[in-house]
């Protein structure tokens, strides 16, 4: 795509060994022209492309470069890896000088301000590997990283206006490059962030629309519905079908019409070439059911010729189990197959916030709902791709406030990390990070102390970070390294069992290998009978408890303490 005054009225030529124009495309705006070229025969090299206008001429150096045959490799995130979701803006601010430079737009950098850009940066990250690898990390999720030149600042990343360069302000292409490869070198996997369902309305696509249809309702403004569950309603009118898709995220992310085929290969391309230039192990597409259905699903498809271990997960926010696996690959509920590899869990977001936290009875409350909800991963055609979470940047934090006694959160953690499914967690959490939507995006996006060069308090520290945050770092860290390599935990079986006396027992099973989770939901001490549970003791009086190192005999009960949970070996 050419951008410049009156190039539609230029004629374009290729002379290179290989590389032929094929078509040549103007649009409504005399100033963009499109290209397409037949690159199948081509070697890399760089070549000249020429535009001419009578006499005048415009000569553009343009390159092919070569293919890095390590990316035809990639081994994407998977089951076996933990998700740990970092808000770049947010976590570490490892270049002052980067905070405040000249945009386009005017922005300001205001750590009290939470809806002001506070200067974490892609170096702040860098410097931080060691801690996330020591955490038990093996996945980085980042929020956008794309240039976000919109008035206010746009610290969260989701209002691109270049999708070919990365956000000056996190740092440079080549910065993220050597991120992703430095996480590699850590063992340390690396997952995108993109958005195809809008730009920012700074993008300059708005300054000088390309065409009539690049973008959709352009003429009024029209909101999005947000009833992502029109695509199965089976009662669903056309009208309320089109708002939700066709109408705008936010007045300030004008939603890209993906049937425009010029559209939808600018946006299959440019995810390509992130993943060959910068060698991303994923990708996360936000808003999935809001763009196109069709070009979603070629674009799956596109990544998956070119990257066939490449996994994508898509946000498709649905509070039920269905909803949600109707938008997962192969799924028999849906007739037209979304090729969707990975989908997530936000039914379990939400029940994690209470379940977990309140007194679990003989026949309701607490742990029973996630029983519940556990029940429905039948419907699921791919579980291990089912990614699980109790909070990220967008829902309230698992801990509302700051706790005083560990054994809710713990109990959450330990299910997070050991159900079925991909476990992804939001940065701070190791830490005891707390915040309410309620109160501002910023109160779910706080700081991370110590990440900033004039932070009193460095939490990236055990010196820093006082006894109960301590105790959680603990304890996630040795859930987290116990579990990398675990094939039972990422790729066994589960069986679970009906409530007792509100407790929760599930074992995992992979050929001989089997881990027994216990739970106590209540908040009183509580002795169960262990008869219910032969088939997965089978016979077995002697087990490991991760948690406290200690050697379990089994009799005829078990005793247990309020909240208590134990992972037996």
């Amino acid at each position: 795509m050419v951008s410049g005054k009156d190039i539609a009225s230029y004629k374009a030529a290729v002379t290179a060994k290989g590389v032929y124009l094929k078509e040549t495309v103007t649009l409504e705006s005399p100033n963009y022209r499109i290209l397409y070229l037949d690159i199948s025969d081509s070697a890399p090299q760089k070549f000249e492309i020429v535009f001419t206008n009578g006499k005048r001429e415009i000569t553009h150096n343009y390159e092919l470069k070569p293919r890095d045959p390590e990316r035809l490799n990639i081994q994407s995130f998977n089951s076996s890896d933990v998700l740990y979701l970092i808000m770049p803006d947010r976590f570490a601010n490892g270049n002052p000088d980067n905070d405040q430079i000249a945009m386009r737009m005017p922005y300001k950098v205001d750590r009290n301000d939470p809806n002001a850009r506070h200067g974490g940066d892609l170096k702040g990250i860098s410097e931080r590997l060691d801690y996330l690898s020591d955490l038990g990390v093996t996945a980085i999720w980042l929020n956008p990283v794309l240039e976000n030149d919109m008035e206010g600042g746009s610290y969260h990343g989701y209002a691109t206006t270049d999708y070919y360069r990365v956000d000056p302000r996190f740092g440079t292409n080549e910065e993220y490059r050597q991120l992703i490869s430095d996480a590699h070198d850590k063992g340390m996997k690396v997952v995108m962030d993109m958005i195809f369902n809008h730009c920012g309305s700074d993008h300059p696509w708005m300054q000088d629309v390309p065409s009539c249809d690049w973008f959709n309702n352009l003429g009024e403004y029209v909101q999005t519905s947000h009833m992502k569950e029109m695509y199965f309603d089976p009662y669903a009118s056309e009208y309320d079908k089109k708002k939700m898709t066709d109408g705008w995220f936010v007045p300030t992310m004008p939603d890209l019409n993906q049937r425009n085929r010029h559209v939808a290969k600018y946006l299959i391309q440019n995810s390509i070439w992130w993943i060959e230039y910068a060698g991303v192990d994923g990708i996360r597409q936000d808003t999935y059911p809001y763009a196109d259905y069709d070009m979603m699903a070629d674009w799956c498809n596109a990544v998956y010729k070119e990257y066939p271990s490449f996994n994508i997960v898509g946000e498709a926010w649905l509070n039920n189990t269905i909803g949600t696996a109707f938008w997962q690959k192969d799924s028999p509920l849906n007739p037209n197959n979304t090729h969707l590899k990975s989908v997530m869990d936000f039914r379990f977001m939400g029940l994690s916030h209470t379940a977990f936290f309140e007194e679990t009875t003989e026949w309701n409350g607490g742990l029973h709902s996630i029983y519940d909800h556990m029940t429905y991963d039948f419907i699921y055609p791919d579980i291990c791709n089912v990614l699980r979470f109790l909070d990220n940047h967008d829902t309230d934090r698992i801990l509302k406030e700051y706790p005083l006694d560990l054994s809710a959160w713990k109990q959450a953690i330990t299910f997070l990390l050991t159900m079925t499914g991909t476990p992804q967690i939001y940065y701070g959490t190791e830490l005891l990070m707390h915040g309410n939507k309620s109160r501002s995006d910023g109160d779910i996006r706080r700081d991370m102390p110590g990440g900033w060069p004039s932070d009193t308090t460095n939490h990236f520290t055990r010196e820093g970070r006082d006894d109960i945050q301590n105790e959680a770092f603990d304890f996630l860290k040795k859930v987290l390294h116990w579990r990398q390599g675990k094939k039972v935990i990422s790729s066994g079986g589960m069986k679970h069992y009906v409530l007792q006396k509100g407790v929760y027992v599930y074992e995992r099973f992979l050929n001989d290998e089997k881990v027994l989770v216990v739970m106590n939901g209540t908040s009183g001490e509580v002795t169960i009978d262990l008869g219910r549970y032969a088939e997965s003791i089978q016979g077995k009086s002697s087990w490991k408890e991760l948690l406290s190192g200690k050697t379990v005999t089994f009799g005829e009960t078990l005793t247990l303490a309020p909240k208590d949970v134990l992972i037996l070996e």
